[in-house]
């Protein structure tokens, strides 16, 4: 029994010493960073105000190229969809010529599954303007606030 209180002390203690040593080497990084600063951070040249304007517009170029792929992604995405939905109301009007029950819902489901994919694609593509958007107002912030 002394043997299991003795492991757990032993755990206890360890633990203390690991979060120690932890805090401590959090503690000393900072310090380091804080002496070994970069001095041309503190306050840079008015050239930095036009490479901020330019940087900016490369950002909202770059944004506007992953709204394009992300647009077209999603496109492709919803054509596949409904390419598979019509395959497969296809493979079941050719197994069952009658006309049945079984054919008529994989009619349906196809046309739910193509009306769902639309309606994806449309909020999906909302989202993505949305995100643009909100990275084309960060980045005009930021350019205000250099001028």
């Amino acid at each position: 029994m002394k043997l299991n209180s003795l492991n757990k002390i032993a755990s206890v203690v360890g633990r203390w010493v690991i979060t120690t040593l932890f805090c401590v080497t959090v503690m000393v990084g900072a310090w380091q960073n804080s002496l070994v600063s970069n001095p041309n951070a503190i306050a840079g040249p008015a050239g930095d105000v036009i490479t901020a304007s330019d940087i900016s517009g490369g950002v909202k170029d770059k944004a506007g190229d992953v709204e394009r792929g992300s647009k077209n992604l999603i496109e492709n995405t919803k054509d596949k969809v409904k390419d598979m939905a019509n395959r497969n109301a296809n493979r079941v009007d050719a197994a069952d010529d009658s006309g049945s029950f079984v054919e008529g819902k994989a009619k349906r489901d196809r046309d739910r599954i193509e009306r769902r994919a639309e309606e994806d694609a449309a909020r999906t593509e909302r989202a993505v303007d949305a995100s643009k958007n909100a990275v084309e107002r960060a980045t005009d912030a930021i350019k205000d606030a250099f001028n």
